[in-house]
């Protein structure tokens, strides 16, 4: 079956640095887009992330544009994402999605990411 798993996620001050990881199992990672997407508290899901299934092609939703950085090794079947110059508002729950910005089939249990003085 589909697994995603998510971590990376934590406590971070404004202006801070993270990187989020999602472990994929139980498909053949190499063949679909993957996705991150967040939730903030109270807000439904937003769409942050997309890179295509050989990791030539990423696109970046504009709140997240120029400071996040999305990647994959798909010898080690992981999807990363590079959260640099992070501000209060992104602040959620971070998942990460098989599938890209149009549709996503499947996601993990999330990581929580909090910025905050």
């Amino acid at each position: 079956q589909v697994q995603l798993v998510e971590s990376g996620g934590g406590l971070v001050q404004p202006g801070g640095s993270l990187r989020l990881s999602c472990a994929a199992s139980g498909f053949t990672f190499r063949a679909y887009y993957m996705s991150w997407v967040r939730q903030a508290p109270g807000k439904g899901l937003e769409w942050v992330s997309d890179i295509s299934n050989g990791g030539g092609s990423t696109d970046y939703a504009d709140s997240v544009k120029g400071r996040f950085t999305i990647s994959r090794d798909n010898a080690k079947n992981t999807l990363y994402l590079q959260m640099n110059s992070l501000k209060p508002e992104d602040t959620a729950l971070y998942y990460c999605a098989r599938g890209d910005s149009s549709e996503y089939d499947y996601w993990g249990q999330g990581t929580q990411v909090t910025v905050s003085s």
